[in-house]
């Protein structure tokens, strides 16, 4: 199959990078407030989640997918995540963005907003069902359908992540490239947009696992 399972991985990786979806919100409003490295970071939790997800599906297919049969599995894991999500909203809709100083530029941030940035990108991702499901779906039809050998999965899903990678980079550049212009009041409207979408999507994730189950 020499390269193929690469610029397949590539390709549903673009395809994945077109969505809008929490962890959009959660990549520009990150990048927007805490600059580069914010959002960065957030991304860094995210693509962490997706690794272990792969790791897990791919040495544990079979085992993995009895337990996604489970009614009880998708209901708990669609709960936990639109609690999550509505979590996350509440907290950036109660919460006012980081003061910006208008002579030097410099966004005051807390001792603990790299772990907490994070948090934040593993979390929405990883407690998010449908993530899961994703995984163990691209496994089963890309993988296992098409006999990939070791070399040829490892080729297909590092074209997936790394297409990810550089993807939610260029998000988060957009985003500080972006916010160089905007005024505090436009961090508060982007922060309000942010926490209202997550609080929607867990609404709507919770709807859908309701009609899975």
């Amino acid at each position: 199959m020499g390269m193929f399972p690469l610029w397949e991985g590539v390709k549903l990786g673009l395809m994945l990078s077109c969505l809008v979806g929490p962890l959009f919100f959660a990549l520009v409003q990150s990048g927007a407030e805490f600059g580069v490295r914010g959002g960065t970071l957030v991304g860094l939790g995210i693509w962490i989640s997706d690794i272990l997800f792969i790791i897990a599906v791919y040495l544990g297919l079979a085992q993995i997918k009895q337990i996604a049969n489970s009614p009880a599995f998708t209901l708990y894991l669609g709960v936990s995540g639109s609690i999550t999500l509505a979590a996350f909203g509440l907290g950036a809709l109660m919460s006012k963005p980081p003061l910006l100083s208008e002579d030097t530029l410099h966004i005051s941030k807390p001792a603990n907003l790299h772990l907490t940035l994070w948090g934040k990108g593993f979390l929405i991702n990883t407690v998010n069902p449908f993530t899961f499901f994703f995984w163990i779906g691209v496994s089963g039809i890309s993988i296992v359908e098409n006999n990939m050998d070791t070399r040829e999965a490892v080729l297909f899903f590092g074209g997936i992540m790394a297409t990810i990678m550089c993807t939610d980079l260029l998000k988060v550049l957009g985003a500080k490239k972006i916010s160089r212009h905007f005024r505090p009041v436009h961090f508060l409207w982007l922060r309000r947009l942010s926490g209202a979408s997550l609080i929607i999507f867990g609404f709507v994730m919770i709807i859908r696992v309701l009609l899975m189950t």
